[in-house]
């Protein structure tokens, strides 16, 4: 690639990369630029955490290629020591890329090694890889970039050029910036969280990112359903992750003496709880992006129901007052009067609720939580979407073991 389009390309990625506001879905996209650029076969990116590296994401197009339309790959969450026993713990470690040609090929003088146990497991031989670690300007290593069997045009398997190398460590200077702000945007959202979790112990760190996760994999499959173009749906799940963790965050309004209380609510504890959806809704009601306006829509009608038992209903955000519509036999919103966004959420937040303890019941068995939500198909819950749910329960699954409840 000449230096004129090396500089081009690295613009352009700039620009796709700081559309991004999501930390997950920055992390993903970087993967697959990363191996585009080298024509990668498969990849996988690492954030240091608390020491050591998280595995994030991973690509592989050969497996995609296996599946179904619409299905997408399974993988296991795991920790790296930032140490020189491993590929990526090494390139963390020392600050620099790694280039190696065949992985069954390592000379035993390295101190890092390859242990071929994801191969033998998922019959995919890793040959080459180029291993980037991603620095900061401050020079602090934010993760590690791993791409996977390069390919020239015949579609063989080749060792990652020189020029590779040079470029992808260009390209890691660029997505560090890009993933430093939303890093910043993701502390943002939490610490708004934190305050609703003062108040309520059951809004933690953890139970918004699942939800916020599981309504993902479901506006996903939604999408795909629908026929959305696929730039629609790129940056619909962008607002939607961010806008979902904060679907409870009117709860910063409500007495303590209420959300706290171990029992059941009197009639006029209820009600005032439930003000929290558009105490909520006011935060954005001087909306000037789409982020504003899946928030407000999120936070106000989550708690509505299909058959249109719902609350808050039509009320006027400043004064909690419902708007009274006559030629309405229901008080709640009802069917597709609810937002989509909102539908897709209070399905969410039902279903980590009823599998997570909470400090007023235990966990739910999994078939127990699974009868409960095809019990509530068409009543609580748009009956489309509970069908989706189920499609789409090995990724939600997957979500859960990426946020553990002591995350």
């Amino acid at each position: 690639m000449a230096v004129k389009n090396k500089l081009k390309r690295i613009l352009e990625i700039d620009s796709d990369l700081n559309r991004l506001q999501d930390l997950d879905l920055l992390l993903d996209r970087v993967l697959l630029d990363a191996r585009k650029s080298a024509n990668a076969d498969a990849g996988s990116i690492y954030i240091a955490e608390k020491g050591k590296l998280n595995f994030k994401y991973s690509h592989n197009d050969t497996k995609q290629k296996e599946l179904k339309a619409g299905q997408k790959l399974i993988y296991s969450y795991f920790t790296v020591d930032i140490n020189e026993a491993s590929i990526s713990g090494y390139v963390a470690a020392n600050q620099i890329p790694l280039n190696i040609p065949n992985m069954y090929k390592i000379p035993k003088t390295k101190p890092y090694s390859f242990n071929s146990w994801y191969d033998e497991k998922s019959n995919y031989k890793t040959i080459s890889t180029l291993t980037i670690p991603l620095i900061s300007n401050q020079g602090v290593v934010l993760g590690v970039l791993q791409l996977i069997n390069a390919k020239n045009e015949e579609g063989e398997i080749i060792r990652f050029k020189k020029s590779d190398e040079s470029f992808l460590m260009h390209f890691a200077s660029v997505a560090t910036v890009a993933i430093q702000r939303a890093q910043m945007t993701r502390q943002l959202l939490l610490r708004m969280i934190e305050m609703a979790e003062m108040r309520d112990p059951k809004e933690t760190g953890p139970h918004v990112k699942r939800v916020a996760g599981y309504s993902v994999e479901i506006y996903e499959e939604w999408a795909r359903l629908k026929n959305i173009p696929k730039e629609q749906v790129e940056k619909e799940k962008d607002v939607l992750r961010m806008a979902a963790m904060l679907h409870d965050v009117g709860k910063v309004g409500i007495s303590d003496l209420i959300l706290k209380k171990p029992g059941r609510f009197t009639e006029e504890e209820f009600i005032i709880m439930q003000s929290h959806s558009y105490i909520g809704a006011r935060l954005f009601i001087g909306k000037q992006s789409e982020f504003d306006q899946m928030s407000m829509d999120i936070s106000l009608y989550h708690h509505e129901n299909w058959d249109g038992s719902g609350y808050p209903g039509r009320v006027d955000m400043y004064t909690g007052r419902p708007v009274i519509d006559e030629s309405k036999s229901y008080k709640g919103l009802k069917g597709e009067e609810i937002p989509i966004f909102a539908r897709i959420v209070s399905l969410a937040d039902v279903y980590d609720a009823l599998s997570c303890r909470r400090v007023y019941k235990e966990a739910w068995d999994e078939e127990k939580v699974h009868e409960e939500l095809k019990k509530c198909r068409g009543t609580k819950f748009d009956p489309e979407l509970i069908d989706i749910f189920f499609n789409v329960l090995p990724h939600i699954k997957q979500v859960r073991e990426q946020h553990p409840e002591n995350d």
